[in-house]
């Protein structure tokens, strides 16, 4: 069997199945500790995180494809989330959020990093599905918690609130390293310039990655032994932010 032909047939016994390989994963669900989850943890998982991976590489403590639900996690065990350059290649992204919003504890922190869409290199890797932009994530935010340009928020009822975001410009030459560093610096300082960064300069000084931190936006959870369901926030008895 060529490689090929190998890792497409993996590709699809792995969305089919979930896998937890790693066994520490499930005490410390079972221990209501908080997973840190590394999506699309590749051959370097971020040191602190369970990695997932849809391949079943040394550094997955869990094998899944992000493209499916995430069976194996219950709600609310998850509390912190950390993704590279992973995003751009599911294909069923609006189902992902929806997971993460449901795995993930209120008030947890999910940081990603992706490709902007000025980045021309991220045109060429066949696997990109999709380019992403300084309001991509403000689509799943309430529209008081969106800047001055509001965005529609109805494709998904899960919600978040964005708490930062930054781009990274492509550094291509020595002569124009010090301009692009200068120019990141300057716009990175607010909102209002890096909006006018997308519309008026990014073809000019392309980026090279924008990166995200979200904070889920939940009720908060009751505790029924080692899972948790979500309820009203203000509703009595054994009511506690996890």
């Amino acid at each position: 069997m060529s490689r090929l032909a190998f890792w497409a047939e993996e590709g699809k016994r792995v969305g089919e199945l979930m896998r937890i390989v790693n066994p520490l994963v499930r005490r410390t669900i079972e221990r209501a500790e908080g997973l840190r989850l590394n999506l699309g943890c590749g051959r370097r998982s971020r040191v602190g995180f369970f990695g997932i991976d849809c391949l079943p590489l040394p550094t997955a403590d869990i094998v899944a494809d992000l493209n499916e639900p995430l069976r194996e996690l219950p709600d609310n065990c998850v509390s912190e989330v950390y993704s590279r350059h992973t995003l751009e290649h599911v294909r069923n992204f609006l189902p992902l959020m929806a997971e993460l919003h449901r795995v993930t504890r209120p008030g947890s922190r999910i940081e990603i990093i992706v490709p902007h869409f000025s980045n021309p290199y991220g045109y060429s890797d066949p696997t990109h599905v999709r380019q992403f932009g300084l309001y991509t994530f403000f689509y799943f935010a309430d529209e008081e918690d969106q800047p001055q340009r509001k965005v529609p928020s109805f494709y998904l009822p899960e919600r978040f609130t964005v708490e930062a975001l930054e781009i990274r410009l492509l550094k291509r030459s020595r002569l124009g390293r010090p301009v692009s560093s200068g120019l990141e610096w300057i716009i990175n300082r607010g909102m209002g310039l890096l909006d006018w960064y997308e519309r008026a300069a990014c073809w000019t000084f392309p980026a090279e990655s924008i990166r995200y931190v979200l904070r889920t936006k939940k009720a908060v959870a009751i505790r029924h032994g080692m899972f948790a369901r979500s309820a009203p926030i203000g509703q009595l008895m054994e009511v506690e932010q996890i």
